[in-house]
């Protein structure tokens, strides 16, 4: 069975079964299955889920376009599940998604990020079958968040073959009629407190929620609440000094939380396993804190394809490694760009002290060949809410992105792309008060009380590059528009952005230098500027482009373009299958050394930590 491990690591229950492996299959290109009674019968073809037909891993391998595809399954739910609810959860399907279960429609979904649940309560319960039948609408033209996929049949620049239907784990799951939901787990390092916020399904008089926190010596804190005043259940698990361990790059300390839902006799109805971690962040004039000290974000893009899975690792082996290829070329961290990750990566990000900015894949929304034609629906926000209450809990998520170089001109008229720039950076604030929020990552800077503040520079003349950095130093930095990076497009003269107003910057992208040394000349392949002549040339150009920014005393951090090479892009420090290009211990020097906005918060007396 593929990608067998438990999808949901920071709520995980005892009970489940993954659905995982062979089901029918169909492509249904018209969009007319429904009308054609697909519903109803057998499927032609056979898929191997989780991985998307456009990938070789599913057995099919079809990179046209699918309008619509069907999955159909029956299952039989365990016996030993009786006198509980069943639930049907996928955790991404790209992208409008219908779900019947024994011939009732039972859900449905827009957004290819995101998990969704079915409560199988009215159509099947333990020791029966339930057929499962999934159609997913996926069309390639249109507004629609769908990141980097190919509007073409083929791959062109900064866009890759497509993922249609089901792309993450699909299993069961048996809750009792009253149940846990998700919680929140928010650190306060001030007080030494985690803070758990969780709802109950199916609240009832007498509940109450037990929590316990533990770490790698045992037990440090219970706390109980009753569940049956408040509509929410707010709980603090304080830690004492002496089990107080700050997570961090150098020590990714995390706690086990198991939490319990008991009624009044003291019965356990529900149980979940969780974790958390102690950390802060916050904002100190251009600098953003780690645990009250500034750590220079070393960030690294990171898009998330794989030459045989697409969107879908091939295992869970995979995102440990790319993880630990990107620590090993001296990155604390990553852009997770353009693309909303699997959670069991974030897991991952947690355990092993990985930095890691929340993006959505919100590309998708330029529907014309002017730039002034950003056309973000409403369910943009909705997705990216999803995205927000998924992935909160987790430690390793510094900061949020809910948009990626959207452009227009600025002028007297409030526009759809005013709108939702606003919608979603004021929804991301309102569902988290701990980290920072970027209105959208370079280009189109539209709320003057954005976090942070950055732009996207691609110059390869390290000296051309510099200058244009220096002005943070006096509160004009370099700020994208029309004329510093030309699109492939005619373009009105006017600003993208309202001005700098002195918050926190970085330059979020940057690099990118084209670089194969095994590239067949016939092949289509690209970077950013001229390939450079030789190894060393490459050497000289990223160690210089580095410095630019690891020396400016205002500079927080970057984001290094990137990670891997992905199809036709061939810009990364590691080729498409992950092997390396270039000499890691050089490229690691390049980078570890103290930057200049750390060394303004050290004490100059205490050289031991200027060596850290």
């Amino acid at each position: 069975m593929p990608r067998a491990e438990h999808p949901r690591p920071q709520f995980a229950r005892n009970d489940w079964l993954c659905l995982n492996g062979k089901w029918q299959f169909e492509v249904d290109r018209a969009d007319s299955g429904f009308e054609r009674g697909l519903v109803d019968r057998e499927l032609a073809d056979e898929i191997l889920v989780p991985f998307c037909p456009e990938s070789t891993l599913s057995g099919i391998g079809d990179v046209d376009f699918m309008k619509s595809v069907w999955y159909r399954r029956t299952v039989h739910i365990p016996d030993e599940w009786s006198g509980r609810k069943v639930l049907l959860h996928f955790q991404a399907v790209d992208h409008d998604t219908t779900v019947w279960v024994n011939g009732s429609e039972m859900a449905r979904h827009r957004g290819g990020w995101t998990p969704f649940s079915v409560d199988l309560s009215s159509v099947a319960k333990a020791g029966e079958r339930a057929t499962i039948v999934v159609r997913s609408r996926d069309p390639h033209t249109g507004p629609q968040a769908r990141g980097k996929q190919s509007g073409r049949y083929e791959n062109y620049t900064a866009f890759y073959t497509r993922t249609t239907g089901i792309w993450q784990t699909v299993w069961l799951e048996p809750v009792a009629e009253s149940h846990l939901l998700r919680p929140r787990i928010t650190p306060d390092v001030a007080r030494g407190v985690i803070e758990i916020d969780v709802g109950i399904r199916g609240a009832r008089r007498g509940l109450s929620v037990r929590a316990r926190l533990s770490d790698a010596s045992g037990e440090v804190t219970t706390a109980q609440r009753r569940a049956d005043i408040d509509f929410g259940t707010k709980l603090e698990l304080y830690v004492p000094k002496d089990r107080r361990r700050l997570w961090c790059p150098e020590d990714p300390a995390l706690y086990d939380i198991s939490l319990q839902l008991v009624d009044g006799r003291g019965r356990v109805l529900d149980e979940a396993q969780s974790y958390g971690g102690l950390r802060s962040i916050a904002i100190d004039g251009r600098t953003v804190l780690l645990n009250g000290k500034p750590v220079f974000q070393r960030l690294v893009l990171d898009q998330g394809y794989y030459p045989d899975g697409i969107m879908t690792a091939p295992s869970d082996e995979d995102l440990v490694r790319d993880i630990k290829l990107s620590m090993t070329a001296g990155f604390n961290g990553a852009r997770l760009h353009q693309k909303v990750f699997e959670e069991r990566f974030l897991f991952h990000c947690d355990r092993l002290g990985y930095l890691v900015w929340g993006e959505f894949g919100d590309w998708g929304a330029d529907t014309s060949a002017t730039v002034d034609n950003q056309q973000p629906t409403a369910s943009f926000i909705t997705q990216w809410l999803e995205v927000v209450e998924r992935d909160y809990s987790h430690p390793s998520i510094v900061g949020w992105c809910p948009l990626n170089e959207t452009h227009q001109t600025l002028h007297d008229r409030i526009t759809v792309l005013d709108d939702v720039t606003r919608g979603m950076f004021l929804a991301t604030k309102a569902a988290d008060r701990s980290r920072p929020v970027i209105d959208a990552s370079g280009y189109s800077h539209r709320v003057p009380e954005t976090d942070i503040y950055d732009s996207h520079y691609y110059e390869q003349d390290p000296v051309k590059f510099a200058a244009a950095m220096e002005g943070l130093d006096v509160g004009k930095p370099f700020v994208n528009g029309d004329s510093d990076r030309p699109l492939p497009r005619q373009m009105p003269d006017g600003l993208w952005s309202i001005p700098y107003r002195g918050q926190p910057y970085f330059c979020s992208e940057f690099g990118g230098i084209w670089w194969s040394s095994e590239i067949d000349p016939s092949e289509d392949s690209w970077g950013y500027g001229e390939a450079p002549v030789s190894l060393e040339e490459f050497y000289r150009r990223f160690e210089e482009l580095v410095s630019v920014l690891l020396d400016n005393k205002n500079m927080f951090g970057y984001c290094y373009t990137q990670l891997t090479d992905v199809f036709k892009e061939q810009n990364g420090l590691f080729c498409f299958n992950r092997e390396p290009k270039f000499d890691l211990g050089r490229i690691r020097a390049a980078q570890t050394r103290v930057a200049a906005i750390e060394k303004t918060w050290l004490a100059p007396e205490d050289p031991a930590e200027l060596q850290h």
